[in-house]
This record gives C-alpha cells, structure tokens and sequence, in this order.
C-alpha cells in the first residue's frame, strides 16, 4: 500500500500545480473561443438533432437551447479568468470544471466524440481538489498536490493508451498494415500528406510506430529526467506532424502534458522583472563610449 500510495500521490511541489493551473485555465478561453465552439450554434437547431451522451444523461444535463449556452459560456470564462489567478482556486475551479464538462458533451452530443478533451477534463476536475498553490510555493511540497499531478498524467497517458485499443478493438493488429493513414491524407491533403500518402510501405511504418508508441505510452509514468524528456519530444512531433499533414491537433492533450514536466523549476515572474528592470537599470547607468 506504501507504494501504491507514493505512486498515486507523491509529494510535488505545489509550484507545479500553480503554472500548471495557468496553462490549463488560459487554454479553456482558447478552446472556448477557437477549437470547441460548436454548442453556441447547437443552442439554436431543432432539438430532434440532439442526442445526449451519458453522461450528460447521469447528470441531468440539459438540452443546449439559446439563451442557456451564452450563458454557460459566460460562466465558464469568468470562472477560469478568476481560477487563473489563483484566487478562489476551489471555488472558481469547481464552477469552471463542470462547465466545462456541459459545454465539451454538448459538443459531441451531435457527432462524434474527441478524444483529445478527456485529459483536459480530468485536470480541470481534480486541480480544484488542491487548494490554494502559488507559484512561489516552491519549496512547499504536498500529496494533494502529486495525486492531482498523478490523475492529470494517467488521464494523458489513458489517450494514447486507450487510442491503441480501440484500433485492435475494430481494425485488429491488421490496422497497422491498412489504409488509414492513407485515407486521411487523401481526405485531408496538405503540405508532403499526399506524397506520404502515395509510399505505402511508409505508411505502414508509421502506422506501426505510433500503435506500439500508444500501447508503450503509460512508460511516461515511470521515466524521469533524459528519457522522459525524449519521450516528450516523440509526443510532441508526433502532434506537431498530425497538424502539419493532416491539419488535426490534439492541444488540450499536449496541455495535459506540461503535468510530466519540473514546471517548479521555472522561475518567478516577480524575479524575472527584478532581472530586467536590474540589467535596463545597468544599461542606462553604463557610459556611453564616445569618439
């Protein structure tokens, strides 16, 4: 039980949980605004279309209508602006946390599921459970702290991991030697896709390495230092390339990501400002070398 306890919550430094809730409350007003903006458009057509996920079925959840997503848009964008500054980081979390679950069903309750908001989702529902962290809260290490980091890691590496059963689920270990990476860059041609597309033998290959690198995926949780960094850049082309061929990312995904990162190690904002206003002090107080 020991080490089941100091796997699912080790002690981190509540510094992390601080940049973290920076980066993952700043990207709600991105995915609001930019990726995920089908539910204002949903709130206005006939409600035969609609089909409720379960989950919105559990929670009672009502069906999308005009006045009721503005407003839940409202709300979801007040409260991570509040839960950003690390004010109300319970509260505000809480608030932003369940809306945000209502506007992401919403917007599968039409077509199809995204996989990529699973990660984010976990995050924004056990962050809140930490309490306050600031960033300066470096040397402040707590288990509350390293089982939210935990949730937040196992719920990226469920992606991948999940990603690759779902391929042996329908395609089988034949998915691997078949046209879908073909298809999408001929559904999808943008920059070399297509003359990716057009070298089968080279797209079986990359079928093949990102099956097995998405059932290997949960390694992430016990790699430190080097090896997990390399691991991390493998992600982070493997996103990179999806976009430039494909023009599909997984950002909410690749935000979840940051939790496997030292973000402790980054320094203060407040120091970095003493540094520069040090070094603007310095260059002004230097003697201009005349001729």
């Amino acid at each position: 039980m020991n080490r089941v306890e100091r796997f699912l919550a080790p002690e981190i430094s509540l510094a992390r949980v601080a940049w973290l809730r920076i980066a993952v409350y700043a990207f709600v007003w991105l995915d609001l605004l930019w990726i995920v903006t089908d539910p204002i458009p949903h709130g206005d057509v006939p409600p035969s279309l609609y089909r409720g996920l379960e989950v919105r079925s559990l929670l009672h959840l009502p069906a999308p209508s005009h006045v009721y997503v503005r407003v839940l848009l409202g709300l979801i964008l007040v409260s991570s602006a509040v839960a950003v500054t690390g004010r109300l980081p319970r509260l505000a979390g809480w608030v932003c946390a369940v809306g945000m679950l209502d506007w992401v069903s919403n917007a599968f309750a039409y077509s199809k599921v995204d996989h990529d908001h699973f990660a984010l989702i976990v995050a924004l529902f056990v962050l809140p459970t930490v309490g306050r962290a600031r960033l300066a809260d470096v040397d402040v290490r707590s288990q509350a702290a390293g089982w939210a980091i935990r949730m937040v890691q196992l719920g990226a590496v469920s992606v991948y991991w999940l990603s690759a059963s779902a391929k042996m689920r329908f395609g089988g270990w034949g998915w691997a030697n078949g046209a879908t990476l073909i298809w999408a860059l001929t559904r999808r041609p943008n920059g070399i896709g297509p003359w990716v597309g057009s070298h089968p033998t080279l797209t079986h290959a990359l079928q093949w390495v990102v099956l097995v690198a998405e059932f290997c995926s949960p390694v992430l949780l016990w790699l430190r230092g080097r090896p997990l960094y390399a691991a991390l850049l493998f992600w982070a082309g493997f996103h990179l390339s999806t976009y430039v061929l494909l023009k599909i990312h997984f950002l909410p995904l690749v935000v979840c990501l940051l939790s496997f990162l030292p973000l402790e190690r980054l320094p203060h904002p407040a120091t970095l400002r003493r540094s520069v206003r040090a070094r603007l002090r310095g260059a002004s107080a230097a003697p201009s070398s005349g001729r």
